[in-house]
């Protein structure tokens, strides 16, 4: 068992950083880049982060890395390489670039996909504080268009549903500004630096990245946060869509634990001891190594939702029955 972190600096990894200590601009908006497997044209990437002015860039580099970073550090000297051994979790990388930066907002966003729309850094940071102020909302996480290599709109947007007591998740497209969604697809979007880092960030006991991305979606959203789309910024893959692997696991468990369990009662969670079976059932058709393994999961997710009791503002319930009311409210005004 490992124990579920407080904050998202608690379970980050060793790394070493190389260049990066130069600051192209102050507009407030740093880029992240996470880097798959393939073949992608490095400097072209950077050419077009040094043109939108971004404040920071970084990289984050995990084993085996093919190209040169002592030569590419000196010719993008603004790009801050993070240098990783081993397998790394995408929410593990996404918490390692935001201990490393300090500015307010941070587009995280992969090495197979180009921006096509949005304008300079600047820009992008202006447009996301006059909607915010229009609609007097603060958002943890600003989700942009994304297109397939053939320029058709990927269907990026996750709903929480019930059918028959269960939950679903649904997909829709990014039909209209401000359309809500469960979670950022693949991590990318602009998130609020000082608002994932109260939230706690990234889980990075878990190990699949779509649970990791559920996990942090579902108590986004029960602790009163918003995650939504954008018109006004879009991005396109030069590859082949990413496939979420929804596979239950160990992983699945802890996430039930953490976010579909609790019971909220008045102004505060807390998880009862008659949910203890069902997560045994759980574990064990997860290939857990038993009882006791399961006991001790389960207790330190108890300690976990009453340190953090009163965060809740609704119940799995509730997010799911009012979220297609709140997507046509919002929609109404559009």
């Amino acid at each position: 068992m490992s124990t579920i972190p407080i904050t998202f600096s608690e379970t980050l990894p060793p790394y070493t950083v190389i260049g990066g200590r130069e600051q192209l601009g102050s507009t407030g908006l740093s880029a992240v880049l996470l880097n798959r497997r393939g073949r992608f044209v490095r400097h072209h990437i950077f050419r077009d982060f040094e043109k939108a002015g971004f404040d920071t860039v970084i990289s984050i580099e995990t084993e085996p890395v093919h190209y040169d970073i002592d030569e590419l550090s000196a010719r993008f000297p603004f790009i801050r390489f993070i240098m990783i051994k081993g397998t790394i979790s995408i929410g593990n990388q996404i918490n390692i670039a935001v201990s490393e930066l300090d500015s307010p907002l941070f587009f995280v966003l992969w090495n197979d996909q180009k921006i096509i729309a949005g304008g300079t850094a600047h820009r992008m940071a202006e447009r996301l504080t006059a909607y915010e102020e229009k609609k007097s909302i603060k958002r943890l996480c600003t989700i942009p268009v994304i297109q397939s290599s053939r320029f058709e709109t990927i269907p990026t947007l996750r709903a929480p549903a019930l059918l028959r007591k269960k939950f679903q998740i649904t997909t829709h497209s990014p039909a209209y500004e401000g359309l809500p969604s469960l979670y950022p697809f693949d991590g990318v979007g602009i998130y609020d630096r000082d608002r994932f880092i109260k939230l706690g960030g990234y889980d990075g006991t878990l190990k699949s990245g779509y649970w990791q991305l559920m996990d942090f979606g579902f108590r986004a959203h029960l602790w009163g946060e918003e995650i939504s789309a954008t018109q006004s910024l879009k991005l396109i893959y030069e590859s082949d869509i990413h496939i979420e692997d929804d596979s239950a696991g160990t992983d699945y468990c802890r996430f039930y634990l953490k976010n579909l369990a609790p019971v909220l009662r008045g102004s505060s969670a807390f998880l009862p001891i008659n949910r203890f079976p069902g997560h045994l059932l759980r574990t064990r058709s997860a290939g857990s190594s038993g009882f006791f393994s399961a006991w001790d999961d389960f207790s330190e997710s108890r300690r976990w939702v009453q340190l953090n009791q009163f965060r809740w503002r609704c119940n799995p319930q509730t997010l799911a029955s009012h979220w297609n009311m709140d997507a046509i409210g919002e929609n109404g005004e559009n």
